[in-house]
Protein backbone atom coordinates (compact mmCIF):
# COMPACT_ATOMS: atom_id res chain seq x y z
CA UNK A 1 0.00 0.00 0.00
CA UNK A 2 1.15 3.61 -0.50
CA UNK A 3 2.03 6.05 2.26
CA UNK A 4 -1.22 7.09 4.03
CA UNK A 5 -2.03 10.72 3.19
CA UNK A 6 -4.98 12.62 4.67
CA UNK A 7 -6.82 15.49 2.94
CA UNK A 8 -10.27 17.01 2.50
CA UNK A 9 -11.81 19.47 0.05
CA UNK A 10 -12.98 21.60 3.00
CA UNK A 11 -9.39 22.67 3.69
CA UNK A 12 -9.26 25.77 1.45
CA UNK A 13 -12.37 27.90 2.07
CA UNK A 14 -12.35 31.36 0.49
CA UNK A 15 -10.83 34.34 2.30
CA UNK A 16 -11.15 38.02 1.40
CA UNK A 17 -9.02 39.03 -1.59
CA UNK A 18 -5.49 39.95 -0.57
CA UNK A 19 -5.61 38.25 2.84
CA UNK A 20 -2.08 37.31 3.89
CA UNK A 21 -2.92 33.80 5.10
CA UNK A 22 -2.35 31.40 2.16
CA UNK A 23 -5.52 29.35 2.62
CA UNK A 24 -5.34 28.00 -0.93
CA UNK A 25 -2.03 26.27 -0.17
CA UNK A 26 -3.82 23.13 1.05
CA UNK A 27 -5.67 22.67 -2.22
CA UNK A 28 -2.52 23.51 -4.20
CA UNK A 29 -0.53 21.01 -2.14
CA UNK A 30 -3.05 18.31 -3.04
CA UNK A 31 -2.78 19.32 -6.70
CA UNK A 32 1.03 19.24 -6.56
CA UNK A 33 1.17 15.78 -4.99
CA UNK A 34 -1.25 14.44 -7.59
CA UNK A 35 0.47 16.17 -10.53
CA UNK A 36 3.90 14.95 -9.39
CA UNK A 37 2.65 11.36 -9.35
CA UNK A 38 3.11 10.83 -5.62
CA UNK A 39 -0.58 9.99 -5.11
CA UNK A 40 -4.00 10.13 -6.73
CA UNK A 41 -7.00 12.05 -5.49
CA UNK A 42 -8.84 8.76 -4.95
CA UNK A 43 -6.02 7.47 -2.73
CA UNK A 44 -6.21 10.43 -0.33
CA UNK A 45 -8.01 9.58 2.89
CA UNK A 46 -10.86 11.92 3.87
CA UNK A 47 -11.37 12.65 7.58
CA UNK A 48 -14.56 13.16 9.53
CA UNK A 49 -15.25 16.26 11.60
CA UNK A 50 -13.53 16.14 14.98
CA UNK A 51 -16.09 15.41 17.73
CA UNK A 52 -16.71 18.24 20.18
CA UNK A 53 -15.70 16.04 23.13
CA UNK A 54 -12.21 15.72 21.70
CA UNK A 55 -11.90 19.46 21.00
CA UNK A 56 -12.74 20.12 24.65
CA UNK A 57 -9.92 17.88 25.87
CA UNK A 58 -7.62 20.81 25.06
CA UNK A 59 -10.00 23.79 24.84
CA UNK A 60 -12.47 25.49 27.13
CA UNK A 61 -15.99 24.37 26.09
CA UNK A 62 -17.33 27.91 25.95
CA UNK A 63 -14.56 28.93 23.56
CA UNK A 64 -15.23 25.91 21.32
CA UNK A 65 -18.93 26.73 21.17
CA UNK A 66 -18.33 30.44 20.66
CA UNK A 67 -16.07 29.83 17.71
CA UNK A 68 -18.17 27.14 16.05
CA UNK A 69 -21.34 29.24 16.32
CA UNK A 70 -19.75 32.43 15.01
CA UNK A 71 -20.02 34.36 18.28
CA UNK A 72 -16.39 35.45 18.55
CA UNK A 73 -15.78 39.08 19.52
CA UNK A 74 -13.98 41.52 17.23
CA UNK A 75 -10.98 41.41 19.57
CA UNK A 76 -10.88 37.61 19.45
CA UNK A 77 -10.99 37.66 15.64
CA UNK A 78 -8.25 40.29 15.53
CA UNK A 79 -6.02 38.08 17.65
CA UNK A 80 -6.79 35.11 15.39
CA UNK A 81 -6.07 37.04 12.20
CA UNK A 82 -8.85 35.37 10.19
CA UNK A 83 -12.46 36.41 9.55
CA UNK A 84 -15.13 33.99 10.76
CA UNK A 85 -17.25 32.07 8.28
CA UNK A 86 -19.26 28.87 8.45
CA UNK A 87 -16.93 27.33 5.86
CA UNK A 88 -13.84 28.24 7.88
CA UNK A 89 -15.38 26.85 11.06
CA UNK A 90 -16.17 23.56 9.29
CA UNK A 91 -12.66 23.49 7.81
CA UNK A 92 -11.14 24.05 11.26
CA UNK A 93 -12.98 21.16 12.88
CA UNK A 94 -12.40 18.93 9.85
CA UNK A 95 -8.66 19.60 9.87
CA UNK A 96 -8.35 18.52 13.50
CA UNK A 97 -10.14 15.35 12.47
CA UNK A 98 -7.56 14.97 9.72
CA UNK A 99 -4.65 15.16 12.14
CA UNK A 100 -6.35 12.64 14.42
CA UNK A 101 -6.88 10.27 11.48
CA UNK A 102 -3.24 10.65 10.41
CA UNK A 103 -2.11 9.83 13.94
CA UNK A 104 -4.25 6.69 13.99
CA UNK A 105 -2.80 5.65 10.63
CA UNK A 106 0.74 6.26 11.87
CA UNK A 107 0.12 4.02 14.87
CA UNK A 108 -1.20 1.33 12.54
CA UNK A 109 1.39 1.55 9.77
CA UNK A 110 4.40 3.33 11.29
CA UNK A 111 4.14 6.51 9.23
CA UNK A 112 1.42 8.82 7.89
CA UNK A 113 1.15 12.45 6.78
CA UNK A 114 -1.54 15.10 6.80
CA UNK A 115 -1.86 17.76 4.08
CA UNK A 116 -2.67 20.30 6.83
CA UNK A 117 -2.26 20.61 10.62
CA UNK A 118 0.26 22.01 13.04
CA UNK A 119 -1.93 24.71 14.61
CA UNK A 120 0.42 25.20 17.53
CA UNK A 121 -0.48 28.79 18.56
CA UNK A 122 -4.04 27.92 19.65
CA UNK A 123 -4.53 28.22 23.43
CA UNK A 124 -7.09 26.77 25.81
CA UNK A 125 -9.52 29.68 25.62
CA UNK A 126 -8.39 31.78 22.66
CA UNK A 127 -7.09 31.70 19.12
CA UNK A 128 -3.77 33.21 18.05
CA UNK A 129 -1.59 33.49 14.97
CA UNK A 130 -4.08 31.94 12.49
CA UNK A 131 -4.57 28.95 14.86
CA UNK A 132 -8.02 28.15 16.30
CA UNK A 133 -7.91 24.63 17.77
CA UNK A 134 -4.59 22.98 18.63
CA UNK A 135 -4.50 19.67 16.77
CA UNK A 136 -1.15 18.64 18.29
CA UNK A 137 -2.43 18.94 21.85
CA UNK A 138 -5.75 17.31 20.97
CA UNK A 139 -3.99 14.30 19.43
CA UNK A 140 -1.72 13.92 22.46
CA UNK A 141 -4.54 14.20 25.01
CA UNK A 142 -6.90 11.95 23.05
CA UNK A 143 -4.39 9.14 22.59
CA UNK A 144 -3.13 9.34 26.16
CA UNK A 145 -6.64 9.39 27.65
CA UNK A 146 -7.77 6.45 25.53
CA UNK A 147 -4.70 4.43 26.49
CA UNK A 148 -3.59 4.06 22.88
CA UNK A 149 -0.16 5.39 23.86
CA UNK A 150 1.75 5.87 27.11
CA UNK A 151 3.91 8.76 25.90
CA UNK A 152 3.81 11.20 22.99
CA UNK A 153 6.66 13.44 21.86
CA UNK A 154 5.85 16.55 19.81
CA UNK A 155 8.78 17.63 17.66
CA UNK A 156 7.89 21.10 16.40
CA UNK A 157 10.16 22.46 13.67
CA UNK A 158 8.00 25.44 12.69
CA UNK A 159 10.07 28.65 12.72
CA UNK A 160 7.77 30.03 15.45
CA UNK A 161 7.67 28.59 18.96
CA UNK A 162 4.74 26.26 19.66
CA UNK A 163 3.55 28.40 22.57
CA UNK A 164 -0.04 27.14 22.59
CA UNK A 165 1.05 23.51 22.62
CA UNK A 166 3.52 24.16 25.42
CA UNK A 167 0.92 25.82 27.64
CA UNK A 168 -1.82 23.28 26.93
CA UNK A 169 0.42 20.34 27.80
CA UNK A 170 2.63 21.81 30.53
CA UNK A 171 0.85 19.74 33.21
CA UNK A 172 0.84 16.53 31.15
CA UNK A 173 4.13 14.73 31.85
CA UNK A 174 3.58 12.05 29.21
CA UNK A 175 3.20 14.64 26.44
CA UNK A 176 6.73 15.89 25.78
CA UNK A 177 6.88 19.22 23.93
CA UNK A 178 9.98 20.06 21.90
CA UNK A 179 10.16 23.35 19.99
CA UNK A 180 12.99 24.04 17.56
CA UNK A 181 12.37 27.65 16.53
CA UNK A 182 13.95 30.98 15.65
CA UNK A 183 14.38 32.76 18.98
CA UNK A 184 13.79 36.26 17.60
CA UNK A 185 10.38 35.67 16.08
CA UNK A 186 6.70 35.40 16.98
CA UNK A 187 5.51 35.02 19.69
CA UNK A 188 7.36 37.81 21.47
CA UNK A 189 6.53 36.27 24.85
CA UNK A 190 7.59 32.64 24.73
CA UNK A 191 5.96 29.82 26.66
CA UNK A 192 8.00 27.08 28.32
CA UNK A 193 8.12 23.82 26.36
CA UNK A 194 9.71 20.78 27.93
CA UNK A 195 12.58 21.46 25.54
CA UNK A 196 13.02 24.83 23.83
CA UNK A 197 15.82 25.11 21.28
CA UNK A 198 15.99 28.75 20.24
CA UNK A 199 17.96 29.30 17.04
CA UNK A 200 19.69 32.49 15.90
CA UNK A 201 18.36 34.26 12.78
CA UNK A 202 20.19 33.37 9.59
CA UNK A 203 20.97 29.77 10.49
CA UNK A 204 21.41 27.65 7.37
CA UNK A 205 21.17 24.01 6.37
CA UNK A 206 24.33 22.52 7.84
CA UNK A 207 24.07 23.99 11.33
CA UNK A 208 20.31 23.43 11.50
CA UNK A 209 20.62 19.77 10.55
CA UNK A 210 23.28 19.22 13.21
CA UNK A 211 20.83 20.52 15.81
CA UNK A 212 18.07 18.19 14.54
CA UNK A 213 20.39 15.18 14.74
CA UNK A 214 21.71 16.11 18.20
CA UNK A 215 18.27 16.80 19.69
CA UNK A 216 16.58 13.66 18.37
CA UNK A 217 19.62 11.51 19.06
CA UNK A 218 19.34 12.55 22.71
CA UNK A 219 15.60 12.85 23.31
CA UNK A 220 14.21 9.79 21.55
CA UNK A 221 16.22 7.27 23.61
CA UNK A 222 15.63 9.37 26.73
CA UNK A 223 11.81 9.39 26.47
CA UNK A 224 11.15 6.37 24.22
CA UNK A 225 7.77 7.75 23.04
CA UNK A 226 5.10 5.57 21.49
CA UNK A 227 4.39 8.23 18.84
CA UNK A 228 6.12 11.34 17.50
CA UNK A 229 4.04 14.23 16.18
CA UNK A 230 6.25 16.06 13.70
CA UNK A 231 5.35 19.66 12.80
CA UNK A 232 7.25 20.15 9.54
CA UNK A 233 6.79 23.91 9.17
CA UNK A 234 8.45 25.29 6.03
CA UNK A 235 8.66 28.86 7.35
CA UNK A 236 12.30 28.02 8.16
CA UNK A 237 12.93 28.36 4.39
CA UNK A 238 15.10 31.24 3.20
CA UNK A 239 12.31 32.54 0.93
CA UNK A 240 9.56 32.45 3.56
CA UNK A 241 7.80 35.74 4.25
CA UNK A 242 7.56 35.28 8.04
CA UNK A 243 10.66 33.22 8.87
CA UNK A 244 14.20 34.36 9.63
CA UNK A 245 16.17 31.19 8.99
CA UNK A 246 17.95 30.25 5.77
CA UNK A 247 17.11 26.65 4.87
CA UNK A 248 17.05 25.62 1.22
CA UNK A 249 14.78 23.08 -0.46
CA UNK A 250 17.55 20.52 -0.01
CA UNK A 251 17.82 21.44 3.66
CA UNK A 252 14.08 20.93 4.15
CA UNK A 253 14.23 17.54 2.45
CA UNK A 254 17.19 16.50 4.61
CA UNK A 255 15.43 17.69 7.76
CA UNK A 256 12.23 15.79 6.99
CA UNK A 257 14.12 12.62 6.06
CA UNK A 258 16.28 12.78 9.17
CA UNK A 259 13.38 13.32 11.55
CA UNK A 260 11.43 10.42 10.08
CA UNK A 261 14.51 8.20 9.89
CA UNK A 262 15.44 8.89 13.53
CA UNK A 263 11.95 7.78 14.57
CA UNK A 264 11.58 4.75 12.32
CA UNK A 265 15.12 3.65 13.17
CA UNK A 266 13.92 3.25 16.76
CA UNK A 267 10.59 1.68 15.74
CA UNK A 268 8.68 4.79 16.82
CA UNK A 269 5.65 5.66 14.65
CA UNK A 270 5.66 9.22 13.32
CA UNK A 271 2.92 11.44 11.90
CA UNK A 272 3.80 14.50 9.84
CA UNK A 273 1.73 17.71 9.72
CA UNK A 274 2.68 20.64 7.52
CA UNK A 275 2.81 23.57 9.94
CA UNK A 276 3.47 27.13 8.80
CA UNK A 277 4.61 28.48 5.46
CA UNK A 278 4.10 31.88 3.85
CA UNK A 279 4.93 33.00 0.33
CA UNK A 280 3.10 35.15 -2.19
CA UNK A 281 3.97 32.53 -4.79
CA UNK A 282 1.39 30.03 -3.59
CA UNK A 283 2.43 27.32 -6.06
CA UNK A 284 6.03 27.53 -4.86
CA UNK A 285 4.78 27.33 -1.28
CA UNK A 286 2.74 24.22 -2.06
CA UNK A 287 5.81 22.55 -3.59
CA UNK A 288 7.78 23.47 -0.48
CA UNK A 289 5.19 21.83 1.79
CA UNK A 290 5.18 18.81 -0.52
CA UNK A 291 8.81 18.10 0.37
CA UNK A 292 7.54 16.45 3.57
CA UNK A 293 5.30 14.05 1.68
CA UNK A 294 7.91 13.19 -0.93
CA UNK A 295 10.55 12.57 1.75
CA UNK A 296 8.13 10.45 3.77
CA UNK A 297 7.05 8.47 0.71
CA UNK A 298 10.65 7.67 -0.16
CA UNK A 299 11.37 6.37 3.34
CA UNK A 300 8.07 4.46 3.33
CA UNK A 301 9.21 2.61 0.20
CA UNK A 302 12.77 2.08 1.40
CA UNK A 303 11.64 0.55 4.68
CA UNK A 304 8.87 -1.54 3.15
CA UNK A 305 6.18 -0.17 5.42
CA UNK A 306 2.48 -0.78 4.99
Amino acid sequence: MPLPLVYHEDYSPPLPAGHRFPMEKFRLLRDHLVDSGLTTDAALLRPELCPRELLTLAHEPGYVDRYCSGEMTCEELRRLGLPWSEALARRTVRAVGGSLLAAELALEHGLACHLAGGTHHAHRDHASGFCIFNDLAIIALSLLESGRVDRVLIFDCDVHQGDGTARLLEQVPDAVTVSLHCEKNFPARKARSDWDIGLAPGLGDEAYLRVVDDVLGYLLPLYQPDLVLYDAGVDVHRDDALGLLQLTDAGLAARDSRVIDHCLGRDIPVVGVIGGGYDRDRAALARRHGILHHSASQLWAERGLG
